[in-house]
C-alpha cells in the first residue's frame, strides 16, 4: 500500500471534532481541487510503500484507539485498503475514512465510518451525488464552502436529497466568515458549520 504519512494530531473537523487521532494518510488522488489542502499527497507515487504489517505496527505505536484513514482519496488502494481495514477492526480500532465522493464507498462500511467531501463550484471538481444516497445514520457529509456559489450549491442539494448522516458545513481556510455565516442563519436545513480545528491551533 502507497503510505504518504501515519502521524497523531488531533481530528480537525466532522463528528470526531476534536479527538486524538491516528491518521493514515495514503498516496494519490483522482481530483485536483483548486484550494486542497494536502497537495503533496495527490501523487500516487508519493511516499513510502509499506505491507499491511508495518501500517499496523506504526499505527499500534502511537497508542490511540481511533484511526481516520485519508489521502488523497484512500479508496483508490481499495483492495488493500480492506486488508487493513478488517485487521484494524478485529483488533477493535474505531475507524473514519475520508472519500471525496466519487468511488463507491459500501465495501469499507462494514468496518468504517465515511465522512464524504461534496465538492462544490470553487473547487473545480464534481462528486457523484448518486453516492448520498449510501451515507449511513453513522456517516458524514461535508460541504467546504468558499463563496455565494457554494452556499447556493449546497443549498440546492440539500433541498433536494435526504441525507442521513450528520451535514457540515466547512468555510475554506481564509474565506469570508461573516459572510457564509450570516448566509447559513437562513437555512432550514439540518447541518452544523464547523471550522477547521486543527488550523486554528496549528497542528497538522
Amino acid at each position: 500500500m502507497r503510505v504518504y504519512e501515519i502521524f497523531t494530531s488531533f481530528q480537525g473537523e466532522g463528528k470526531n471534532q476534536g479527538r486524538r487521532c491516528t491518521f493514515l494518510r495514503l498516496a494519490g488522488c483522482n481530483l485536483d481541487c483548486r484550494w486542497c489542502d494536502t497537495p503533496h499527497a495527490r501523487d500516487p507515487s508519493a511516499g513510502i510503500e509499506m505491507s499491511k504489517d508495518e501500517i499496523i505496527d506504526a499505527i499500534q505505536e502511537n497508542g490511540v484507539g481511533y484511526v481516520c484513514i485519508t489521502g488523497g482519496e484512500p479508496l483508490l488502494q481499495m483492495e488493500n485498503l480492506l486488508v487493513v481495514l478488517r485487521t484494524l477492526s478485529l483488533m477493535g480500532y474505531e475507524i473514519e475514512i475520508e472519500t471525496n465522493g466519487t468511488i463507491r464507498f459500501d465495501l469499507v462500511q462494514p468496518f468504517a465510518s465515511v465522512c464524504m467531501d461534496v465538492k462544490c463550484p470553487s473547487s473545480g471538481e464534481k462528486s457523484d451525488h448518486v453516492l448520498l444516497g449510501g451515507i449511513q445514520a453513522v456517516d458524514s457529509v461535508k460541504f467546504v464552502v468558499a463563496d455565494d456559489a457554494d452556499l447556493a450549491y449546497a443549498d440546492d442539494l440539500l433541498r433536494s436529497v435526504q441525507i442521513a448522516g450528520d451535514v457540515f458545513i466547512s468555510p475554506v481556510h481564509g474565506s469570508d466568515l461573516r459572510m457564509i455565516a450570516e448566509h447559513l442563519l437562513s437555512w432550514d436545513h439540518r447541518f452544523r458549520l464547523q471550522l477547521q480545528l486543527h488550523k486554528q491551533i496549528g497542528v497538522r
